[in-house]
């Protein structure tokens, strides 16, 4: 009875362990917020921050690099989440999508968007960023 014991302990500390490690992964970096358009454009009117859209698909490869790597740097969270509302729209999918990329002209993915409030075009990036180039986007409209 003591083995079993010991084999169950040992495999709830690890799983444990494993539940702790994957929650303090998932904080760092970018938040994206599960809101519509119209409604960032609203709070980005209220709060005065930009909006900082990633316009991807589930099929490019860069974007899930991004969405692996990039947008998981704590660096980059802690600039993000302070000073953006955050959205990644799946853009063959999600409702807002189409209207997007047709009032962007998104042709490429991964494409990064600051918008304002208006919804005027601040910059919009193509392609794959890395943590400085992300960082520089930031700094360049902050």
């Amino acid at each position: 009875m003591k083995k079993y014991f010991g084999v169950f302990l040992v495999a709830f500390l690890g799983l444990l362990l494993f539940t702790n490690t994957s929650a303090s992964q998932a904080k760092t970096g970018i938040v994206f917020s599960k809101i519509r358009f119209d409604a960032a454009l609203k709070k980005s009117n209220k709060t005065g921050k930009l909006i900082f859209i990633d316009a991807y698909t589930d099929w490019c490869g860069p974007c899930k690099k991004m969405a692996a790597t990039t947008f998981r740097d704590k660096e980059i969270g802690e600039v993000f989440n302070e000073n953006f509302i955050n959205m990644k729209v799946e853009m063959e999918k999600e409702e807002d999508g189409e209207e997007i990329a047709a009032r962007y002209r998104v042709r490429a993915y991964p494409t990064l968007l600051i918008i304002d409030g208006d919804g005027k075009l601040i910059k919009q990036v193509i392609g794959f960023q890395t943590k400085d180039r992300l960082m520089a986007l930031a700094e360049s409209v902050l």
